[in-house]
C-alpha cells in the first residue's frame, strides 16, 4: 500500500467518525446520508479528479485533498481550491466554487471556509459533521445576479466585521454599571483582533481589574453578535469556578438577561444539547457553551 492509499484510508475512518457515508464513485448515493464523501469523483476535463467530492443534503459543498503523511499542506491549497471549479454543470451544487475545502494527510488537516469574507487556510483537528455544514451553508450570501436583500447573518467572521458599538454604561441607582477603561480597551481590541483573522489573542489585566467581568462582557458579544458556539471557560480552582458562575448568573445588560437555552449548571459530566447554552463547571474547569442564536 503506498503512503498516499495509507493517508485515504485514516481520512475514511476520520470522516466515517464524523458520521459520513464514505463510498466510490461506482456506488455512489448522493442521498444514501446527510452527508455523502464519493472518492476519486472525476471532474470537468483540465481538472483531474478530486480525492474526495462532498455532498450534504444531496447537494455538492467541498472537496478534500488527501496527501501523504508528513506532506505540507500549506503548498497544497491551490491545487484543491481549483478543484472546487471543476464540478460538471448537471451536478447539483450548493454555489460555484464549492463553498468548503479540505487537505489532509489523516494526521493534518487544513479547512478553509470559502464563506468567510476573506477565505484562508487554518488547521483543524477533525473532519466537521455534514449538520454543521448544512448549518453554515444556510449563511452563504445570496447569488450575484439576485436582486434581493440579504437577511443572512453571515459567518462567524463576517458577524465580527460588523458588531454593534459597545455598551459601556448602563442600569440606574444601585444598578448602576460601567465598564473601566481597561475593560472597554480589552474587549474592543479582541473584537478587532478576531476581526482581522487573528484568532489567537492574550489579554492581559491587573489584579482587580475586573478580568471575569470583561470576560463575560465580550464571551455574552461574541454569542449574541458573532454567533459563537460553544466558549469554553477555564479555572484552576473550584472556588474560583463558584465565584465565576455567580458573576455569570448576575450579568446582565440593561434588561438583556439569559434565556431558558442559555443556563448555568455546576453538574460535570453533562453532555452539549442542541438548541441551548450551557455552563458546565467542575474542580478543574468552567464550560460555557452557548447554541449561536
Amino acid at each position: 500500500m503506498t503512503p498516499e492509499a495509507k493517508a485515504r484510508v485514516t481520512i475514511d475512518a476520520l470522516l466515517m467518525s464524523a458520521g459520513w457515508h464514505v463510498c466510490s464513485v461506482a456506488d455512489a448515493n448522493i442521498h444514501a446520508a446527510v452527508g455523502v464523501a464519493i472518492r476519486e469523483f472525476p471532474l470537468n476535463p483540465g481538472f483531474g479528479f478530486a480525492d474526495y467530492l462532498l455532498y450534504v443534503s444531496g447537494k455538492a459543498c467541498g472537496v478534500i485533498e488527501a496527501k501523504k503523511e508528513g506532506a505540507t499542506l500549506t503548498g497544497v491549497e491551490l491545487q484543491s481550491s481549483r478543484y472546487t471549479k471543476g464540478l460538471p454543470t448537471t451536478l447539483p451544487a450548493w454555489s460555484r466554487p464549492l463553498p468548503f475545502v479540505w487537505e489532509s494527510t489523516g494526521v493534518e488537516t487544513h479547512f478553509t471556509n470559502g464563506l468567510d469574507p476573506e477565505p484562508r487556510a487554518r488547521s483543524v483537528f477533525a473532519f466537521f459533521h455534514p449538520e454543521l455544514l448544512v448549518q453554515w451553508l444556510a449563511l452563504r450570501p445570496p447569488a450575484s445576479d439576485s436582486n434581493s436583500v440579504s437577511e443572512s447573518p453571515g459567518t462567524f467572521l463576517a458577524r465580527m466585521r460588523n458588531m454593534p458599538q459597545l455598551i459601556t454604561e448602563w442600569g440606574s441607582g444601585g444598578a448602576h454599571y460601567q465598564l473601566w477603561p481597561a475593560q472597554i480597551g480589552a474587549i474592543t481590541n479582541l473584537e478587532k483582533s478576531l476581526a482581522a483573522n487573528k484568532p489567537k489573542a492574550l489579554i492581559q489585566m491587573a489584579t482587580g481589574s475586573g478580568k471575569t467581568f470583561t470576560s463575560i462582557g465580550f464571551i455574552y458579544r461574541l454569542i449574541k453578535f458573532g454567533g459563537a458556539r460553544r466558549v469554553l471557560f477555564l479555572v484552576d480552582r473550584g472556588n474560583l469556578a463558584r465565584q465565576t458562575k455567580k458573576e455569570f448568573d448576575a450579568y446582565a445588560i440593561g434588561e438583556s438577561r439569559p434565556t431558558p437555552s442559555h443556563s448555568v449548571d455546576r453538574r460535570p459530566g453533562r453532555r452539549y444539547r442542541r438548541g441551548h447554552s450551557e455552563v458546565d463547571v467542575t474542580h478543574s474547569s468552567f464550560k460555557f457553551v452557548a447554541s449561536g442564536r
